[in-house]
């Protein structure tokens, strides 16, 4: 895993839409701006089956790209391919050889490795990445937003000085443990006692 090219997207869209949430990930993702800044992958790998699949397909449309996309379905980890709108050909034989059974019907092609496959392990492997890196991205958030939440609550300390403590000591915790002198420096005496006697700590 190459990390410094990782990316993450705060969903604008709210909602547990996981379809729309596609779309707008793969908009965003293709948009001229961060085209330019990030270049265009060789392959997308969708986590989903047909429905993710084609919601991807469709922002990937809009955008006016045709960056080669495939679905990896959790359940059977079968391999998803959209006939016209994956953008790569199949080579079916090749495909048997590493022991695959495919199965075509009028839009998609499912794919079904051996699960001892390289194939199917390397994809599971950047699939299960994704997740952890994605889990460990809403931690962060989720975080932040009890951080953010327990802060509000404080009569005195207002947004410019919530950023300050959160960037600096990222937890509520971290903040009630922080150094006088130090919470001092960063936003002040006053607003620093008053930060420790709503935290409990005295200065």
């Amino acid at each position: 895993p190459d990390k410094k090219e990782y990316r993450k997207f705060k969903m604008i869209l709210t909602g547990n839409n996981d379809f729309k949430h596609i779309e707008e990930v793969i908009t965003r993702r293709l948009s001229s701006q961060n085209v330019a800044k990030w270049a265009l992958p060789n392959l997308f790998l969708i986590d989903g089956g047909k429905g993710q699949l084609s919601s991807a397909i469709k922002a990937r449309d809009k955008a006016g790209k045709s960056t080669p996309m495939i679905g990896l379905a959790k359940r059977d980890e079968e391999i998803i391919v959209d006939i016209n709108g994956s953008n790569l050909n199949i080579d079916e034989q090749k495909l048997k050889d590493f022991g695959a059974y495919i199965t075509t019907n009028d839009t998609f092609s499912t794919i079904l490795l051996p699960k001892s496959s390289p194939i199917i392990k390397l994809l599971q492997r950047i699939r299960d990445e994704s997740h952890r890196f994605a889990v460990s991205y809403h931690t962060v958030l989720k975080i932040k937003a009890q951080t953010n939440s327990v802060l509000n609550e404080i009569i005195g300390i207002g947004p410019k000085t919530r950023k300050l403590l959160i960037r600096e000591y990222k937890t509520i915790e971290g903040i009630s443990q922080a150094d006088t002198k130090e919470l001092e420096k960063l936003i002040g005496v006053r607003r620093a006692k008053i930060v420790q006697s709503n935290l409990g700590k005295s200065s």
